[in-house]
């Protein structure tokens, strides 16, 4: 009996050693954020990725919004600090609503933030922005602008840019245009771009 009893507490621990190593934690909480509490932004952005993607378990609305309210928070904390990566899931969050209230002003300011550094996403989603008028006055020439920076970066979705770049090209005159590359050159000059190498 006594071994039975020692060969059922044996397997019980080896169980619940599988369960901790292999599951992910049902409390966003219990990860490691030692690298995001001293502020390293990288480490900040992967708290918030947490909060926002949950334990993987069935979630209440009240329990989903707080955990995108944490979210928020974190990304807060890199974005302020210039990560791109926590700039753009600010913005994602405030598009569309989620942890914080919907404030199209807002996820324009931060996508303009990831813009400005080059990231030709942010400069894509800005651009679109500026041609329908949502959190930015409605511009055409803002929206070829960063439309036409977004389309000169290499990647999977140059040929996605371009295309929404030529279809603002038919709403501006010749001399704007003329006016928006010499930008889009002087722009190209000094600033690096995030993942124009990809």
């Amino acid at each position: 009996m006594a071994l039975l009893a020692a060969a059922l507490c044996l397997a019980l621990a080896r169980a619940a050693a599988s369960q901790t190593t292999s599951a992910p934690s049902a409390n966003p909480e219990a990860a490691p954020l030692a690298g995001a509490n001293s502020g390293d932004p990288a480490a900040l952005v992967l708290a918030g990725d947490r909060y926002a993607a949950g334990s993987g378990q069935a979630r209440s609305p009240k329990q989903l919004a707080e955990e995108y309210r944490q979210a928020a928070l974190w990304y807060r904390k890199a974005a302020e600090q210039g990560s791109v990566a926590g700039q753009l899931r600010l913005a994602a969050l405030y598009r569309d609503g989620r942890g914080v209230a919907r404030d199209m002003e807002q996820a324009a300011a931060w996508y303009r933030k990831a813009a400005e550094q080059g990231d030709a996403d942010a400069q894509a989603t800005l651009g679109v922005l500026y041609s329908m008028g949502q959190g930015v006055p409605k511009s055409d020439v803002e929206a070829y602008f960063w439309l036409d920076l977004a389309a000169t970066a290499k990647g999977q979705n140059q040929q996605k840019y371009t295309a929404n770049r030529q279809m603002i090209g038919a709403h501006i005159t010749a001399d704007e245009l003329e006016a928006v590359q010499d930008r889009v050159a002087e722009w190209l000059a000094v600033h690096p771009r995030a993942n124009g190498a990809e």
